[in-house]
């Protein structure tokens, strides 16, 4: 494998194809971390994050004092799948959604953009014209995530199809760079929290009354290309929801 590849992704991709080839079949234990720090794979923070980015990815579930379980086709993650974590699975796997997972509620608008932090992050003044994709993620008939795309105008000339809210044939980031020859990068993964917005609690599901404050965990992630920003990922978790840290 390439050295440029990070010792833990690796260690990562190889767990994930011996999942896949049923070295570890659904309901069976993952190595023990230390297990594999004696056998010389990497040091315990490196091993550690590999197994994060495993259950980032919907592979596996980790529990304390029941090590790392491989799940099965019909298992539902513990964890909240992270935005990078979709992308590494829809790389190796191309499936766009972990075990019992759907979408729903897709739209897609050329709007302006009133949110003064979005369009700073941008790069754009206010009110300027933007894309805006959303979608609600679903687990076991439940909401899960909310999933919100705020993509730079710019990218409508190479790509007209992000005003339709299906998904692409193939990855929008793939036929951005295969049409401009430019090759789009993350931003690291920044998490916050804030409070729930009306709208968001219905879309949950979730009846409080009016008083009633619920925070929510809000995952942002912004991708560039040579040109600058393009896109930021919004993704605003159900309240309640753990999220799986790939720091």
């Amino acid at each position: 494998m390439s050295p440029t590849v990070p010792k833990w992704r690796q260690i990562a991709d190889q767990l994930a194809a011996q999942i896949s080839d049923g070295t570890y079949a659904p309901g069976s234990r993952l190595p023990h971390i230390q297990e594999l720090v004696r056998r010389g794979e990497g040091s315990t923070a490196t091993v550690h994050r590999a197994y994060q980015t495993l259950e980032a990815e919907g592979l596996v579930r980790s529990s304390r004092g029941h090590g790392t379980t491989v799940l099965g086709a019909d298992d539902a993650p513990s964890s909240a799948v992270t935005g990078s974590g979709r992308l590494a699975r829809l790389a190796r796997t191309g499936q766009p959604y972990s075990p019992q997972e759907t979408a729903e509620n897709r739209h897609s608008s050329l709007r302006s953009c009133a949110d003064h932090q979005v369009a700073a992050l941008l790069g754009i003044e206010p009110y300027d014209e933007i894309v805006i994709r959303s979608r609600t993620f679903v687990r076991d008939g439940k909401p899960t995530i909310l999933g919100l795309n705020f993509i730079h105008v710019r990218a409508l000339e190479h790509l007209p199809e992000l005003l339709d809210p299906n998904p692409t044939p193939k990855w929008r980031h793939d036929l951005y760079t295969e049409r401009t020859g430019r090759t789009i990068t993350p931003d690291p993964e920044r998490r916050s929290a804030r409070l729930a917005s009306t709208n968001e609690l219905g879309e949950f599901g979730i009846d409080v009354p009016p008083n009633v404050a619920v925070p929510v965990l809000v995952l942002r992630t912004m991708f560039r290309d040579d040109l600058g920003p393009l896109e930021l990922w919004e993704d605003i978790y159900r309240p309640g929801m753990e999220h799986v840290d790939q720091r």
